[in-house]
């Protein structure tokens, strides 16, 4: 690898971390051994200030582009050290919006038979008194609007993933190298 810069992150797909490098797992840091690296990154990512500062977390999180100022049109701002988001989210109905489940169907009409008033195991009849047959009839298209109802919300309000596709490799941090110059 080429000459770091003391803190930088970069992704690799081996399962140490290299001399001079740390795991970017939030892990706990001695200030008085590594005070340059604590110059640059501070309590940013946690620690006391006094006697240890923390590495960036990056187990199971994204990388996001931090913002000095504000962001773009339609773009967080998100602050050096912010963490955002969440791997299980819980739907309810408030977070589902108004929509319809139009459906068609057809359905035996029949005359002949034992007319009922009893739907169960029977075929709609053209009979008002008992508009059910055990008869079965020929498929005809229902009327618009012959069948009413509401689509019942499924049980649960149960947690769902919310992750974007993945590959996981590790973080690793520099902790020495060349400090990097400031513009």
């Amino acid at each position: 690898m080429s000459t770091p810069y003391i803190g930088e992150i970069r992704a690799v797909a081996f399962n140490y971390a290299p001399e001079g490098w740390a795991f970017c797992n939030g892990q706990s840091m001695a200030i008085s051994e590594y005070d340059t690296l604590f110059t640059l990154i501070g309590t940013t990512y946690g620690g006391d200030g006094q006697t240890t500062f923390n590495l960036p977390n990056l187990q199971s999180r994204l990388v996001v582009g931090c913002q000095g100022g504000s962001a773009g049109p339609g773009l967080s701002a998100y602050p050096l050290g912010a963490q955002a988001g969440t791997e299980n989210v819980t739907l309810n109905t408030t977070n589902v919006p108004p929509h319809q489940h139009p459906f068609a169907s057809k359905m035996a009409a029949a005359s002949g038979g034992t007319l009922t008033a009893d739907p169960k195991g029977a075929y709609p009849a053209p009979n008002p008194a008992a508009p059910y047959t055990t008869a079965a009839g020929e498929n005809q298209t229902l009327s618009p609007n012959a069948i009413s109802g509401i689509a019942q919300p499924n049980p649960g309000s149960q947690p769902h993933t919310n992750i974007q596709p993945v590959l996981a490799l590790n973080y690793i941090i520099s902790l020495y190298g060349i400090y990097p110059p400031q513009q």
